[in-house]
């Protein structure tokens, strides 16, 4: 009963949170957690009406480290590829070194636990409540992400900013192709009379010849949007200022209220929750990635989300120390 109360008391609060602003992560750990409850009240029913469904359940408990061998085989042998396709950068050799990782650790933790004393048990237990937070704050960015990218608001919009990416030489690559291109559907989509603001927004990294903001601007007009349609902006070095710069715009164009953000479908939630961190009311949508490129990319944007919330990994670090030190000492009782 409790976990049934728990679901629908969770699924209400989410319902409120999202309609309130759906850009907060935090409405992320509400969805968790109703699911979470959810399955385990279906779990507790099916295993009432028909006892033999509790076997079948431990089964599935028993499969899961199978499921962390099979990911970590998923995430090596996607970081090969990206090894393969695209630079060898750190950013793009993310989950193989992900996988890497979900190989190790369990393996690190066993030796641990089997070499008892303070010090092993304390570092096996900090190892285990690091693995469950991440793990779990993962779960939560990665789930949420999907749902926003796939529910983000019908609205239309009096302002479109799509977001640089990067250029090679001076010319567009395909990742950002497919951002402006996305736009320009979502443009040709809206009525006559009500054509939206299209600001290209990228600055001219350290690597590049020219701002991408330019060289978007040009990529629209090929594509038929009238110049007039067309403010680009130049200065942007992130993505925050993309966003900061590209407000400065639209206020100077009295371009109206309806913002809506473009990027690719891995970085549109942090980029929702960079416009509502910058105070702009905006929504975003995202234009499909290739499939190979999206673990690292998303692996990224975790780690991006991850610092926006400093106090919080401060407050959970503090307690996976003292818990980790708690458990080695408990250990080191229970085995005198």
């Amino acid at each position: 009963m409790f976990s049934l109360i728990a679901a629908v008391a969770l699924t209400l609060l989410f319902v409120r949170a999202w309609r309130r602003d759906r850009r907060r992560l935090r409405n992320g750990y509400l969805l968790f957690g109703a699911v979470w409850f959810g399955i385990a009240a279906i779990g507790e029913f099916l295993t009432y009406v028909f006892p033999a469904f509790g076997l079948v359940l431990f089964g599935v408990i028993a499969l899961l480290p199978l499921t962390v061998l099979v990911l970590a085989i998923v995430l090596i042998k996607n970081g090969v590829e990206m090894a393969r396709r695209e630079s060898r950068s750190l950013g793009n050799l993310l989950s193989l070194l992900a996988g890497l990782c979900l190989l190790a650790a369990p393996a690190v933790i066993l030796w641990l636990v089997l070499h008892p004393n303070a010090a092993t048990l304390s570092l096996a237990a900090l190892m285990t409540l690091v693995a469950t937070y991440v793990g779990t704050y993962f779960v939560v960015f990665f789930g949420y992400a999907i749902v926003y990218s796939r529910a983000s608001a019908k609205v239309r919009p009096d302002v479109i900013i799509v977001l640089g990416a990067g250029l090679i030489g001076e010319a567009v690559p395909p990742l950002l192709a497919g951002r402006l291109d996305r736009a320009i559907e979502i443009w040709r989509s809206c009525p006559t009379d009500a054509k939206p603001l299209l600001i290209p927004s990228g600055g001219q990294g350290d690597d590049e010849v020219r701002p991408e903001g330019e060289a978007m601007a040009e990529y629209l007009l090929r594509a038929g949007i009238p110049a007039t349609h067309i403010a680009a902006e130049t200065r942007s070095r992130n993505t925050e200022q993309n966003l900061l710069f590209s407000s400065e715009i639209l206020r100077e164009r009295a371009a109206g209220d309806q913002v809506l953000i473009v990027t690719s479908d891995y970085h549109v939630l942090r980029a929702a929750i960079l416009a509502q961190r910058v105070g702009i009311a905006a929504e975003a949508t995202g234009s499909r990635t290739a499939r190979y490129f999206r673990p690292s990319a998303f692996l990224r944007e975790f780690i991006a989300i991850l610092s926006y919330s400093r106090g919080l990994n401060i407050a959970a670090a503090c307690i996976v120390v003292l818990g980790s030190v708690a458990a080695g000492m408990f250990g080191t009782t229970v085995l005198r």
